[in-house]
C-alpha cells in the first residue's frame, strides 16, 4: 500500500478508500496491470485538482451573484439558482458528489490520452464506490415517537431508507449517453432508437405552445386542486441544480456563454424560433445535482427533501434549518414568525435573513425580502407562500390549544406533537382528499389500495421518475393569479388579477397588498386552467418564467424535457411497457393511445418513434382516466409513489399506534376548508375546496365545517401516551 502524507487531508483518505473498494487492483488482468504502482499520484492530484476546480466554480458563483444582486442585474436563470440553492448538510453532500464526478471526468480525459484506450468506467470492476462521499451517520432515534426531520431512522432495518440528501430511486435503469453520467442529447446527432432526440425547445413550440386566448378553464377543479399538488410536491422531492454557475474544467459563464460542458446543459434554440432570433443563443439550464451513490459508478441526481408526506416543507428536512424555524424563546413549542409585519393580527412567515436578498428587487421601493420556511421555494409565487402562511399559522395554532390543555408539556414536547398532528392532517387531506379527484376514484383504488399498515420491506424513496411525472400540475396553471376581497368581490387598492410573471418573488404583494385571504379565496372561487392535448402549458410559464428579471424568460415546458434528458429517464415507451400499458411502436399504435391522430403525426415527425417521446410530454398528452386529471402513464407513476411513501412510512397517520383510535377519528375530520377557516379572516368557504365552486351557492359559513377536536390529546402526565409503545 502506498504511503501518503498527512498534509494531504481528505484527498489521502479518498484515496484510502478507492484503493479498499478496489479502483486499484493489484491483481487485475487487463490494460490497467501496474496502474497501481505508476500511476497512484496521478490519481491523487486528479483528485485535488477536481476538488480545487469545484469550490472555485462554488466560490466564484457565490460572489457573482452576490454582485449581480448589488447591482440588480440578475437574469431568470440566476432566480432559478437563487431559490434552488442547497444550503447545510445538502450543499455538503453536493459539493462531495461534484468532486466525485468531477474526478471521474479528469480521470477519463487522461487516462483515454496516455493509453489511447477508452476508460469505461461502466463496464470496469476498478470502481466499486464513490471513493470522494463523506460517510453519513444516522440518527441513533429508532425508538423515538416522533420522526425525525431528516427522515433517518423511519426504516429500522435500514435507517437512510427516504431519508433527505440521498439519491432518488430507480424503477428502470438510468439511460445515458456514455452509460454513466452523460445526459441524453449531450451529442449533437447522436441517435437513440434509431432517431436523434428534438431540441427540447423545438418540441416545445410545435407541440405545447397554443393561442393563450383559447385557454380552457376546468369545470370541475379548482385553483386550490392546483395549487395543493405544488405544495405536495414540495414535501417530497427537491432537486436542486449543482451552486456552480460555471464550467468546472474551464471556468466559463455558462449563462452568457452558451457553453455545454458540465454542469452547463442549456437548451439550444431551433430554427424559427417564435421568440429567440438569434441561433447562437440559449436558454441557460443547469445540470441537476449529482448524489453520493456507493456501490455505483451510474450517477444519481440528489433528491434533498424527505420521501415522505411529512410537512417538511413547513419544518424543513435539514436540524440546521429546523432549529432555525422554530422560535425558541419561549418553552411554547411554536414556530418563528415575522416580527415586522402581520396579516391583521395574524402570523406571517418569518423573513429569510440573507444579505442580499432578490424578492426586494421586485419592488425596491417596498424593501419586502423573501420569506424563510422549511423549503426554498416559498416565495415563488403568492399561492404557494399564502399556503406556507396558513401551515405555520395551523402549527402554531394546535401548538398553543396543546399547551392549554397539557400545560404539564415542555416547549419540545409541544412541538413535536403539534409536528405530528399537522403531518397527519396533511397525510390525510392528500390520501383522503386529493389523490382520488387527481387519479380517478377507481385507479386510486387499483394502483394504491387500501391501506393495510406499514411493511417494513417497501422501498418509499421518491423515484427519479416522479419528479418529473408530478410536474404534470403544470399544465392546469392559468396566466393569472386572482385576488379576491370579502364577500368575494373584487379587490380594491390592488388588482385582482396580476400576469403570473409579474408575481413570482413578489413577497411584497403579500405584505402590502392584503395579505392571504384574498389570495386563498382567489383559489377557492376559480378554476384551474384544463389540460387539453392542444393547450398543454401557457406562454407566461413557456415564454416568460422569470421575465422580470430576464436576460431571456425560461421555457418550462422545455426545461422539464430537458431535465428528463438530464436524469436519464427512459422514454414514453419504456415507461408504458413498466406500467403494464399498451406500446406504442408506430404512428397508428401512437394514435390509438392518444386518441388524437394530429397530435400522433407531429410527435412522430419530431422523435421519429414513439419510444424517445420525453416522459414529461407523453405523460401530460394522455387522454384522462376515468374521474381524474392525468392520464394512464401518470396514474401508474404517481400512484405508486403515493403507495410507497404510504407504506413504508412508519409513522404514517393510519399505522398502528402513531395515533390512538380517537385521535385518529379526529384527523378523519379535518379538511383542508377548515384549515383555512381556522387561521384566516375567511368566513365562507366551500365544503371541498378541490371542486370547482361558485360563489355564493356552493360556499358555507365555516361554522358548519367539522373542526378538528384535540380534546384526544388531553394527557394525564408529562409526556404523550402512546398506544403501541412498540412503535
Amino acid at each position: 500500500m502506498v504511503t501518503l502524507p498527512a498534509a494531504m487531508g481528505p484527498v489521502r483518505a479518498a484515496l484510502r478508500l478507492l484503493l479498499t473498494w478496489g479502483l486499484l487492483q493489484e491483481a487485475a488482468s487487463s490494460f490497467y496491470d501496474g496502474l497501481e504502482e505508476v500511476e497512484t499520484p496521478f490519481i491523487l492530484r486528479c483528485a485535488e485538482e477536481a476538488k480545487h476546480l469545484v469550490d472555485a466554480a462554488y466560490k466564484h458563483t457565490r460572489q457573482t451573484l452576490k454582485n449581480k444582486l448589488k447591482q440588480e442585474s440578475l437574469s431568470s436563470s440566476d432566480i432559478m439558482a437563487f431559490f434552488k440553492q442547497p444550503v447545510a448538510g445538502s450543499r455538503t453532500a453536493i459539493r462531495a458528489a461534484d468532486y466525485m464526478e468531477t474526478t471521474f471526468q479528469l480521470l477519463k480525459e487522461r487516462v483515454d490520452h496516455s493509453y489511447q484506450r477508452p476508460f469505461n468506467i461502466t463496464a470496469s470492476h476498478h470502481l466499486q464506490g464513490h471513493w470522494l462521499c463523506l460517510p453519513v451517520n444516522a440518527q441513533s432515534l429508532t425508538s423515538s415517537r416522533y420522526r425525525t426531520i431528516t427522515g433517518e431512522c423511519n426504516n429500522r432495518r435500514n435507517p437512510l431508507l427516504g431519508a433527505s440528501n440521498k439519491g432518488f430511486a430507480r424503477w428502470l435503469p438510468a439511460e445515458y449517453e456514455d452509460g454513466r453520467s452523460l445526459p441524453k442529447g449531450w451529442t449533437e446527432n447522436r441517435r437513440i432508437n434509431g432517431f436523434a432526440l428534438p431540441l427540447a425547445r423545438a418540441v416545445s413550440n410545435q407541440i405545447v405552445q397554443f393561442p393563450n386566448n383559447e385557454i380552457t378553464l376546468d369545470n370541475e377543479r379548482s385553483l386550490t386542486f392546483m395549487q395543493f399538488g405544488q405544495w405536495t410536491d414540495h414535501d417530497l422531492d427537491l432537486s436542486p441544480e449543482t451552486p456552480a454557475r460555471t464550467t468546472f474544467a474551464q471556468g466559463l459563464d455558462c449563462d452568457h456563454t452558451c457553453v455545454k460542458a458540465p454542469p452547463c446543459f442549456p437548451l439550444r434554440i431551433p430554427p424559427n424560433d417564435p421568440r429567440i432570433s438569434n441561433r447562437s443563443d440559449c436558454i441557460p439550464l443547469f445540470r441537476s445535482a449529482p448524489a453520493c451513490n456507493k456501490g455505483s459508478t451510474v450517477r444519481e441526481e440528489i433528491n434533498i427533501l424527505t420521501s415522505f408526506i411529512d410537512g417538511s416543507q413547513v419544518y424543513g428536512s435539514d436540524m440546521g434549518l429546523a432549529t432555525r424555524l422554530r422560535n425558541l424563546t419561549n418553552q411554547f413549542g411554536l414556530l418563528a414568525v415575522n416580527q415586522r409585519f402581520t396579516d391583521d393580527g395574524r402570523e406571517y412567515l418569518p423573513f429569510d435573513t440573507m444579505g442580499e436578498d432578490f424578492c426586494v428587487l421586485t419592488n425596491r421601493s417596498s424593501g419586502i425580502p423573501c420569506f424563510l420556511s422549511g423549503d426554498p421555494r416559498t416565495s415563488e409565487q403568492p399561492g404557494l407562500t399564502a399556503f406556507h402562511t396558513l401551515f405555520i399559522r395551523e402549527h402554531n395554532r394546535v401548538a398553543r390549544q396543546l399547551r392549554q390543555m397539557n400545560c404539564q408539556w415542555t416547549g419540545e414536547t409541544l412541538y413535536q406533537e403539534a409536528r405530528k398532528i399537522v403531518g397527519g392532517i396533511l397525510q390525510k387531506i392528500t390520501y383522503r382528499d386529493y389523490i382520488p379527484l387527481l387519479m380517478g376514484r377507481e385507479a386510486a383504488a387499483r394502483i394504491i389500495g387500501a391501506y393495510r399498515g406499514y411493511d417494513e420491506s417497501v422501498d418509499p424513496r421518491v423515484a427519479n421518475v416522479f419528479s418529473l411525472a408530478y410536474r404534470f400540475a403544470h399544465a392546469s396553471i392559468p396566466p393569472t393569479i386572482y385576488r379576491l376581497a370579502d364577500g368575494y368581490r373584487p379587490l380594491t387598492g390592488a388588482a385582482s388579477e396580476v400576469p403570473l410573471h409579474m408575481t413570482f418573488f413578489n413577497s411584497w404583494r403579500v405584505v402590502r397588498e392584503g395579505g392571504i385571504d384574498p389570495l386563498l379565496r382567489g383559489l377557492m372561487a376559480n378554476r384551474a386552467k384544463l389540460n387539453r392535448q392542444n393547450q398543454i402549458l401557457v406562454d407566461e410559464l413557456r415564454e416568460r418564467l422569470f421575465k422580470l428579471f430576464k436576460r431571456i424568460g425560461l421555457d418550462l415546458a422545455a426545461i422539464n424535457m430537458q431535465r428528463g434528458r438530464d436524469h436519464a429517464l427512459p422514454g414514453y415507451g419504456a415507461w408504458r411497457r413498466f406500467c403494464g400499458l399498451s406500446e406504442p411502436r408506430n404512428l397508428a399504435e401512437l394514435r390509438r393511445v392518444l386518441n388524437n391522430s394530429d397530435l400522433a403525426r407531429k410527435l412522430m415527425a419530431l422523435y421519429g418513434t414513439p419510444r424517445n417521446i420525453d416522459i414529461w410530454l407523453g405523460g401530460v398528452a394522455e387522454p384522462f382516466v376515468p374521474g381524474g386529471k392525468i392520464g394512464p402513464l401518470l396514474a401508474c407513476i404517481i400512484g405508486n409513489q403515493f403507495r410507497v411513501a404510504r407504506d413504508g412510512d412508519r409513522f404514517y397517520y393510519e399505522n398502528r399506534g402513531v395515533f390512538s383510535s380517537a385521535q385518529r377519528r379526529s384527523l378523519e375530520r379535518v379538511t383542508l376548508a377548515r384549515v383555512i377557516c381556522d387561521n384566516t379572516g375567511i368566513t365562507e368557504v366551500p365544503r371541498n375546496v378541490f371542486m370547482a365552486n361558485s360563489y355564493p351557492c356552493d360556499f358555507v359559513r365555516c361554522n358548519q365545517i367539522p373542526a378538528l377536536d384535540l380534546s384526544p390529546w388531553r394527557s394525564r402526565g408529562p409526556e404523550p401516551e402512546d398506544e403501541d409503545p412498540t412503535l
